[in-house]
């Protein structure tokens, strides 16, 4: 086995309540010609980490598309979780307060017995993630003829007036497949821990994570990179606390790939390591500047491809700190500055910082949801209330083109003056 060295350790809890923790593993290779351990091949380690960017690269270009057809698919009570720039700024501290207290349970309690209740956690977590995943691909897999069928499962408290929804989930025979497939690889996962089945449910994971985790605006994603960025950095140079973690921690929150893959085949066991969070976190910034190019319609992807570049260029020069000085090396120290600097360079040559920085992710919204683009007063007449719901020509609020609507009659009987002061008005001519 190669000497372990935590290169990405980054536990946090994000608002799913899903645990990430980045850790790669390096090959100690003075280590293991003095204790006559395996040695990868420079082969082998080319192949391992090549694959790790690969499989790290698939979660955000899919869950990138994906972003942008789930909000366009879904009505406005399943819309996707939105971080804003508070959510953004407490972020580090809630992933600071989980990181130390998993390090004192790993203290105080066995690991064994802690691992075993994330391992039922992960269970359970990973089949769902991993069916919504497989359920679009799937789609095209099945024939025509097949028997679909529609389910719903409805879970209510109380009855009759009071009677309200707890549960109220509708899934179809596809679905059922889907979920079929994901138990099975996640009893293979439980029973064996095999490299294979824990990296199908990091996957899922990496992918959900982008897909339904929205950033706001451009400088929430800058707030939440920045504040990772110093919380990364202190925790890996800082404390230990990281270290003692990563070796500790056994749950599908990381994509492994065995170095050892051309000597010992499927059976090899000298993992190298890329833990989600340096996956999930970039990848939902990636996302947000898809969205913006969307938004522009110019038919161009340009902050997307500079964004995914970036990500590239940082999880590269990662590795090859890693490799050169052997130590321990937070990823968010090189990935927050690629993934920020890039896109505000290009948008500085382009002429569109100001844009970028006024986009607002949240303010896409579907036709049928009626947003307002700031918040009216509520003292004043119910006509110069009406008036202060009206956009302004300088409003910076996207909006759809929208068919007349029950909101905007609405708007159009609080314009109109009362029976009463309309008949005065008449009277008086």
């Amino acid at each position: 086995m190669a000497e372990v060295n935590p290169v990405l350790d980054f536990p946090d809890q994000t608002p799913s309540h899903d645990i990430l923790m980045n850790d790669t593993v390096s090959n100690g290779t003075e280590s293991n010609n003095a204790t006559g351990k395996f040695v990868p091949t420079p082969e082998g380690t080319a192949l391992a980490y090549g694959s790790l960017v690969f499989m790290a690269l698939l979660p955000i270009i899919f869950g990138a598309l994906r972003s942008i057809s789930f909000a366009k698919s879904k009505n406005s009570s399943d819309m996707p979780e939105t971080i804003t720039s508070r959510d953004a700024a407490r972020f580090p501290l809630i992933a600071s307060c989980t990181l130390f207290g998993l390090y004192l349970f790993f203290k105080v309690f066995s690991e064994e017995y802690i691992n075993l209740l994330l391992s039922v956690y992960f269970f359970i977590l990973g089949i769902l993630a991993l069916s919504h995943t497989m359920s679009p691909f799937m789609t095209g897999v099945f024939p025509a003829n097949f028997p679909n069928k529609q389910y719903q499962f409805l879970f209510t408290q109380g009855s009759g007036e009071s009677k309200e929804e707890i549960v109220n989930y509708e899934f179809d025979t596809k679905d059922l497949v889907c979920l079929c497939v994901s138990t099975v690889i996640g009893i293979w996962y439980i029973l064996k821990k095999h490299w294979i089945a824990n990296n199908l449910f990091g996957l899922a994971f990496a992918l959900n994570g982008v897909e339904l985790l929205h950033l706001n605006n451009v400088s929430t994603g800058c707030i939440l990179l920045a504040g990772l960025f110093v919380y990364d950095v202190f925790w890996v140079f800082g404390t230990n606390v990281m270290v003692t973690v990563a070796k500790s921690f056994e749950a599908p929150i990381k994509l492994v790939f065995p170095q050892d893959l051309l000597e010992r085949g499927l059976d090899a066991n000298n993992f190298a390591m890329l833990g989600l969070g340096d996956i999930v976190i970039p990848g939902i910034f990636i996302a947000l500047l898809l969205r913006f190019d969307v938004s522009l319609k110019k038919n161009t992807r340009t902050y997307f491809y500079t964004s995914f570049l970036a990500y590239v260029f940082g999880l590269g020069l990662t590795i090859f700190v890693m490799h050169t000085f052997k130590h321990a090396q937070p990823a968010l120290l090189y990935l927050v500055p690629a993934c920020i600097g890039f896109p505000v360079v290009v948008a500085l040559v382009k002429g569109e910082l100001t844009e970028m920085f006024s986009y607002e992710s949240s303010a896409e919204v579907l036709p049928h949801t009626p947003r307002l683009c700031h918040f009216p007063s509520v003292s004043g007449s119910p006509a110069s209330l009406a008036g202060s719901m009206q956009p302004s020509p300088a409003s910076t609020c996207r909006r759809r083109h929208t068919p007349t609507s029950m909101y905007e009659e609405s708007l159009s009987k609080m314009e109109a003056p009362p029976p009463q002061e309309a008949d005065s008005e008449k009277k008086e001519k």
